[in-house]
């Protein structure tokens, strides 16, 4: 659990010394506690600002990373550690988070060399070999199909079942007949789009039919629904006759940041679903739940 208060103390430090010294260092260590908190777009701020006067400041590349990597932006995330290791050379640290990178980028043969070098190096480190275990695992897993998807939900939810597995395996009889999993209820779109709107910092959901018109929709933001359905079809329409042009393939998903939301845009079943959401989401968290959501939604 994060000890908040504890958080905030480096908050108001951190303000401290930088209302002291404007150009100090500092802004990398307040900028992760600000990531700590779930504060993801104000720690960007505060680490891009802090990179604009120390560009050559390895540990703030090391933070703008893991910001990052909680936004789901994982090819950012890993230009920011490749700075980092250019800089200050390949840490431990620095070498077990590019794994990570390359776990939920589906690149599961640069996560398996870099983590076994890692564990080599120090055999009885429990972290390295779970995340060892997890990139060796996921590849085996039929219910993960890296055909469809080599990142995003799909890759996130295989790895958060590996995590579960190794840290809480159930040793059974050999003789003993598995237990078969509970059925889980198929969800139509209006019990779909609910369930997304109970994702901490998601103030809205649509689903929107190619031609622009609102097939479904909970919505607690500002603005006309028939308005954000017409505006989601016709950006995804234009995104997606570029990226083909442009030889990138078909548009997935895309992510829209204006001056006061971030509205995340997927390909469903034939719709097209537009999440509103505050800038305090957790694009990882909101990924994760459309991911776990998505297998459930009824044809």
């Amino acid at each position: 659990m994060i000890d908040r208060t504890n958080i905030d103390d480096r908050i108001v430090k951190c303000n401290k010394i930088l209302d002291e010294n404007p150009g100090s260092q500092i802004f990398a260590a307040l900028a992760d506690a600000h990531r700590k908190k779930g504060e993801l777009d104000k720690a960007f701020r505060i680490c891009q600002n802090g990179l604009k006067v120390h560009p050559d400041y390895g540990s703030a590349h090391m933070v703008m990373a893991k910001v990052n990597m909680d936004k789901g932006l994982y090819d950012w995330a890993e230009t920011e550690i490749e700075k980092a290791i250019e800089l200050d050379g390949a840490t431990r640290a620095a070498e077990l988070l590019l794994s990570e990178i390359y776990i939920y980028k589906g690149e599961f043969n640069g996560a398996c060399r870099l983590l076994e070098k890692l564990i080599d190096a120090d055999p009885g480190n429990e972290q390295i070999q779970k995340l060892l275990d997890i990139a060796r695992k996921i590849p085996l897993d039929t219910s993960f199909d890296p055909a469809k998807s080599k990142t995003g939900p799909q890759l996130i939810v295989a790895k958060e079942k590996q995590v579960q597995a190794i840290e809480s395996p159930i040793e059974r009889n050999k003789d003993e007949a598995p237990e078969q999993p509970a059925s889980i209820p198929d969800l139509n779109d209006k019990q779909f789009l609910r369930a997304m709107i109970g994702t901490p910092g998601v103030d809205g959901a649509l689903m929107v039919n190619v031609d622009g018109l609102v097939a479904e929709v909970e919505w607690n933001v500002p603005g006309k629904t028939d308005l954000v359905a017409a505006l989601t079809a016709e950006t995804a329409r234009l995104c997606t006759i570029q990226m083909r042009e442009c030889g990138l393939g078909d548009l997935k998903s895309m992510l829209i940041e204006s001056e006061n939301s971030l509205t995340y845009l997927s390909g469903v079943r034939g719709k097209i679903l537009a999440v509103v959401c505050s800038d305090s989401v957790n694009l990882g968290s909101l990924r994760l739940k459309l991911g776990g959501l998505l297998p459930r939604l009824s044809a």
